[in-house]
């Protein structure tokens, strides 16, 4: 089973989960592959990319793990108008089959939120629908989460996709009621929590972040 990781936002710890599921799967003896469809980064080289194919133990060219990477840390469809680029879902959904031929799971994560565009009428919601992948949220934990995973979930549901199972990522360690907000979105959820994530001081490594994760809940 290959899986699409989208996020409340930017910024919420997409990448770290994503590598602590390519992880979690190679512990299983699984040939496993990360995939990042648009990258959009200060600098030539995506860190987020180096990161997911750092977690692979499939080694696969970096055209087919990202397809479009940008140097703007913009919204994807900006950083592609100021590069001269459009973005092509047909390309993307390619490289993801052929990826698909050499591992048992990929992880394909998206960029930024569930919806931010990526050409001039399609979003990250038509990837994902096109990718026919069952979707796990991350949550960034913060004020406004509660919002802004509820409104994803609505989205996904309207893309006809299935949402696998969500992550609760403590980005915030002041945040007030943090055992409500992730009971409130366990009432309001129809996927497990796969696991908590605990605020770090410093960027953890997958490795670690892979002990929070309840892998019996995702098939492979």
């Amino acid at each position: 089973m290959n899986y699409f990781v989208t996020g409340t936002d930017t910024n919420v710890g997409k990448t770290l989960i994503s590598c602590a599921l390519l992880h979690g799967f190679a512990g299983q003896e699984l040939r496993v592959v990360g995939m990042k469809p648009v990258a959009c980064d200060e600098g030539a080289v995506s860190e987020d990319v180096r990161s997911l194919r750092a977690a692979s133990n499939v080694l696969a060219s970096r055209g087919q793990v990202n397809p479009y990477c940008f140097e703007r840390a913009v919204a994807p469809h900006l950083a592609a108008q100021f590069a001269g680029v459009r973005i092509n879902l047909e390309r993307i959904v390619q490289s993801y089959r052929e990826l698909a031929t050499q591992a048992d799971v990929v992880i394909v994560e998206g960029a930024g939120g569930f919806c931010v565009p990526l050409n001039e009428s399609e979003d990250g919601a038509d990837l994902a629908r096109q990718l026919k992948l069952p979707v796990i949220l991350v949550v960034g934990m913060r004020l406004g989460c509660l919002n802004h995973a509820l409104l994803t979930k609505l989205a996904i549901a309207a893309s006809g996709l299935k949402m696998a199972g969500w992550v609760a990522n403590c980005v915030d360690e002041s945040m007030s009621m943090l055992n409500e907000n992730i009971a409130a979105l366990e009432l309001r959820f129809d996927a497990p929590l796969l696991g908590v994530v605990p605020h770090y001081q410093t960027p953890p490594d997958a490795t670690d972040v892979v002990r929070f994760l309840d892998m019996s809940l995702l098939k492979h």
